[in-house]
């Protein structure tokens, strides 16, 4: 099989390989599309802390079962459509023992702490992926960005017709407004991009605002019948936004972080408790976020086009991978596409 292996920062390479070889509870899986994510690219450049070269990228992946480990379940056959559940959790420490898999303290990621998918076949445990037979690859190949969304939504508890605003309409912040609107939720979106913002309004069908406009906070109001947000998911990574969120909630209000930056937050504690602030960080996903996001794709709530803007050969991508994905700043979501 073909692989595209990053040897080291800024080097890409096409290598020919062995298919592997399946253990009793894995199941081998064709590589139909794989999503590009900014652990990718932060990895080709360098800049990806706890992660060793050479790896094989890749941790948004679709594909069609093709050959079965004698110990997997019946309910998995050969030419099953599959989405990738990256997460490889211990089931040993106190996290996971307590149900919370995505922080496992031994967590392992496939693509990141060991190889993944930008290569032609995948060997996975039959625990590691979900069955998408009724849903179409590039939007399966992204169920995983869609699942970290899903979390922060879980996490925000969000309720039907609760006022929510999502800061930041990257990937992730994209799903969270599209998850939130989907179980109910009035939803706007906030990003300083105007490329974003339109996105935002033309494919998920919502309301947009831009932070840094001096009457934010006004129509912020005026869209929110008179009070601030009740739940803000920020998306950002950004200190200077994430440091700001409590002023965008309401007193009682409540705020999830599921970007993050290296550094502290300086939050204002006056500002914080006087609203009686409910603080919240969300990381990765749990096998009900997944399912959840599975279940809104096959019911069509859930698509692509949502955070998708480019699409990729897989043959090509590694000739040019720094100008296409690195160095391109109208990508919002790339998919690798293969033959």
């Amino acid at each position: 099989m073909k692989s595209l292996i990053c040897e080291k920062p800024y080097q890409l390479n096409y290598v020919e390989q062995e298919k592997p070889a399946v253990r009793t509870d894995e199941l081998l899986i064709k590589v139909n599309a794989v999503g590009i994510c900014g652990t990718d690219i932060h990895a080709y450049t360098g800049n990806q802390p706890f992660f060793s070269y050479p790896r094989i990228l890749g941790h948004e992946l679709c594909g069609t079962v093709c050959e079965l480990g004698r110990d997997v379940d019946q309910d998995f056959v050969v030419g099953d459509k599959v989405a990738l559940i990256p997460y490889v959790a211990c089931f040993e420490c106190a996290s996971c023992k307590s149900g919370k898999t995505n922080c496992c303290e031994n967590i392992s990621v496939i693509g990141v702490h060991q190889d993944g998918g930008f290569c032609e076949y995948l060997a996975v445990p039959q625990t590691n992926v979900l069955k998408v037979n009724g849903v179409d690859s590039a939007t399966a190949a992204l169920i995983e960005p869609f699942a970290i969304s899903a979390h922060s939504v879980r996490r925000a508890d969000i309720k039907e017709d609760e006022a929510v605003l999502v800061v930041g309409a990257g990937p992730i912040g994209l799903g969270a407004a599209a998850i939130a609107k989907a179980d109910g939720a009035n939803v706007i979106v906030a990003d300083t991009q105007a490329e974003r913002r339109l996105h935002a309004e033309q494919e998920l069908g919502l309301p947009t605002l831009n932070p840094l406009d001096e009457d934010f906070h006004q129509v912020l109001t005026q869209a929110f019948n008179g009070s601030l947000a009740q739940t803000v998911i920020d998306a950002t990574g950004n200190p200077h936004a994430m440091n700001g969120a409590v002023n965008h909630i309401r007193h009682g209000g409540k705020i999830v972080f599921v970007g993050l930056f290296k550094g502290n937050l300086e939050i204002s504690d006056p500002d914080f408790h006087k609203k009686e602030t409910t603080l919240m960080g969300s990381r990765n996903a749990t096998m009900e976020d997944f399912s959840k996001v599975q279940q809104l794709m096959e019911k069509g709530l859930l698509s692509a086009s949502m955070m998708l803007t480019h699409t990729f050969d897989f043959d090509t991508l590694g000739h040019d991978y720094e100008e296409a994905v690195v160095n391109n700043k109208e990508l919002l979501k790339g998919l690798i596409e293969f033959n």
